[in-house]
């Protein structure tokens, strides 16, 4: 009898898991802090703005010379997927780590460059100084902005970052190369299908 009682708690103990395991499980839970900053149209965008919506983020600019334009294409692929796969409801926003440089008109050829498949999902920031996004950057993201001495480049991190609709970010993937498509795709559908529970 015990022994009946025991694996039928234990079914259910794993019943329940499998159960919770077909949810978004967040790494972690970072919140991203207020902002209000100019997009490419000249507009501005505040963290406020976002709330309620998923976003990818990414910390690009212009003049790159290494990361930024395989960063800019395969975020474009991912948008491909997400396309293909139905999904609508997100954003991707791409924070310039080159400010004084980046104009909104810039960012805008900057995202026109690459043809993506939706424009209109795109945010591209820009005024403020370096060290407000190198706050922002290492807060939420955990990665930092530095500038290079005598040089137009920037340090900066490489990962895409998931926010949820809390504006906290919730996982980080390689954005530069290797980047885990199929993931993100299924953790960006578990996760607006969460918050439209």
């Amino acid at each position: 009898m015990f022994k009946k009682v025991l694996f039928s708690a234990m079914m259910t103990g794993l019943l329940f898991i499998a159960a919770c395991s077909s949810g978004f499980k967040p790494d972690h839970e970072y919140p991203v802090q207020p902002f209000e900053f100019t997009n490419q149209d000249g507009d501005t965008v505040s963290l406020d703005d976002l709330k309620g919506e998923v976003w990818l983020a990414q910390f690009i600019f212009t003049n790159c010379t290494t990361v930024c334009p395989p960063m800019m294409s395969n975020m474009g692929d991912l948008q491909g997927m997400l396309e293909k796969e139905g999904v609508e409801d997100y954003k991707i926003v791409s924070f310039s780590v080159d400010p004084d440089h980046d104009t909104p008109e810039k960012l805008k050829q900057y995202l026109e460059q690459f043809g993506m498949p939706d424009e209109s999902k795109w945010i591209m920031l820009t005024g403020y100084k370096i060290d407000e996004i190198n706050k922002l950057s290492v807060a939420a993201f955990k990665m930092p902005v530095a500038e290079i001495k005598n040089s137009d480049q920037v340090v900066h991190g490489s990962r895409f970052g998931l926010v949820n609709q809390d504006g906290k970010v919730v996982k980080t993937y390689a954005g530069a190369d290797e980047v885990p498509y199929d993931q993100i795709v299924k953790d960006m559908k578990a996760l607006i299908k969460q918050g439209a529970e």
